[in-house]
């Protein structure tokens, strides 16, 4: 009984492969990895990156080039695979793949996601709120009606110890106050949808040690400038199965480091 589940942000398939990432999934023998920002289509794929470390992969490509994409790497065959939130801008840009394991006793769901990033300036943080808006219903509906865990680049540091420096982030894409109310309202089972932020369940005060990204400019990674953006949310129930949860950054393979949680359920 047990399964080790993994997020990764890997700022592009092919440029993490360089640096180690197959190895590092193969001697962590996990049981399903969800990746963002692939940045790859299915061309690139075929013949390199449509399995890893003995997990197949479900991918939901970008149509432009070099950018964004999702992919869930699993051991276990899905009873279905769903691509996509029915929103075009969104599903243009390849940011969700769901896979379905459903018995006769129970309906349970992974998810892949990559929340756009608004940092590039107005017009993106625009298309992120109207991301937000449109997933809302969607992660509704499933909770309605099924276990999930969400795993992804979520692109927002929800508190204060969600990052080093949130006083000169107040006002910059990722830390902004609508950015954390939706996902205070996400984590309310009275006002919202009830997910909850696994992480944060086993590690409720971590600072330093939560961070799974840093810019690139700078000596952020050197200094630990770090935001945690990354996360794995999951429904109360398989919430309650969480036994352990770590960041990984004995090695680099992107600017994220991968989470890595393990739980006490099976998927046979």
């Amino acid at each position: 009984m047990g399964f080790k589940l993994v997020s990764l942000n890997l700022n592009g398939i092919r440029s993490a492969a360089s640096k180690g990432v197959v190895e590092w999934a193969e001697n962590l023998s996990a049981d399903c990895m969800g990746v963002q920002e692939i940045k790859a289509q299915a061309p690139d794929m075929a013949g390199k990156f449509e399995t890893m470390a003995g997990m197949e992969g479900h991918f939901h490509c970008a149509q432009k080039k070099g950018y964004s994409g999702v992919g869930l790497y699993t051991r276990h065959a899905p009873s279905a695979v769903i691509t996509g939130l029915g929103v075009p801008e969104f599903d243009d840009e390849g940011r969700y793949v769901e896979l379905r394991f459903d018995t006769p006793e129970r309906k349970l769901s992974l998810i892949s996601c990559y929340f756009p990033s608004g940092s590039s300036g107005d017009e993106r943080q625009q298309a992120k709120y109207r991301f937000l808006a449109a997933i809302w219903p969607h992660l509704q509906a499933l909770r309605a009606e099924r276990e999930f865990i969400l795993v992804g680049d979520v692109n927002i540091a929800h508190q204060e110890k969600d990052l080093k420096n949130w006083k000169g982030n107040l006002k910059n894409s990722g830390f902004l106050p609508d950015e954390r109310a939706w996902m205070t309202r996400l984590l309310d089972p009275a006002a919202g949808i009830g997910l909850v932020d696994v992480y944060r369940r086993l590690h409720p005060d971590t600072t330093d040690e939560c961070y799974t990204w840093w810019s690139n400019r700078g000596q952020a990674r050197a200094k630990n400038v770090g935001w945690r953006i990354d996360y794995q949310l999951a429904t109360p129930a398989l919430a309650a199965t969480a036994r352990q949860a770590s960041v990984y950054k004995d090695s680099w393979f992107s600017d994220h480091a991968p989470l890595t949680v393990e739980y006490d359920f099976s998927l046979t």
